[in-house]
């Protein structure tokens, strides 16, 4: 269905179709301009994007078989495209404060869990002396306190950054260059 086209200048995402709406979702009632685009479609050109260096703008050149003459083309690919991926840009915006809030929240929990655990150790040992039950008591609360605090390290270590390359993907392809070119020669900026 889609298909790359020959070599690329750097920046430059080539998708070869038959005809323009192959590039839209079929099961998307919607007109041209608020469709969304065919998963297929989408992961071959945000795959494309992902291996291009972050400060190189990207034009995407769509190479249509069979061109349409009831519409501009270009025109409609350029709108769709641009609302698509700034659709997609605004949803991995909320999907990363959401993951921050909780990050937030779980971090909140953990470091009362960790001092709880920590207070609950230490009285442990008091209460039970130089008993070997009480090392292995206090130390299981402090090991169960640290892991408490393993998911909010993990979601500002790891999580958030990965959200945010995606982001700035989608940003870039929201503001990317559209060009519509036919077999026969007619293409649209």
């Amino acid at each position: 269905m889609i298909t790359a086209a020959g070599t690329l200048p750097k920046g430059t995402i080539e998708v070869r179709v038959r005809e323009l709406t192959q590039l839209f979702d079929s099961m998307d009632p919607s007109p041209f301009r608020e469709r969304d685009l065919d998963p297929e479609a989408e992961e071959y050109i945000l795959g494309s994007a992902k291996d291009l260096s972050s400060d190189t703008p990207i034009v995407l050149v769509v190479h249509v078989d069979r061109p349409s003459t009831e519409i501009d083309e270009s025109r409609v690919l350029r709108e769709a495209v641009h609302v698509h991926f700034a659709r997609r840009s605004q949803s991995k915006h909320r999907e990363l404060r959401q993951l921050l809030r909780r990050g937030r929240t779980s971090l909140a929990i953990g470091l009362v869990f960790l001092a709880a655990s920590l207070l609950g150790g230490e009285l442990i040992a008091q209460r039970l002396g130089e008993h070997p039950l009480a090392a292995i008591l206090r130390e299981s609360m402090v090991i169960g306190g640290w892991v408490a605090m393993w998911r909010p390290m993990e979601i500002f270590l790891y999580d958030w950054w990965p959200l945010l390359q995606e982001r700035r993907i989608f940003d870039r392809l929201s503001d990317a260059t559209i060009r519509v070119v036919s077999v026969h020669g007619n293409d649209g900026q």
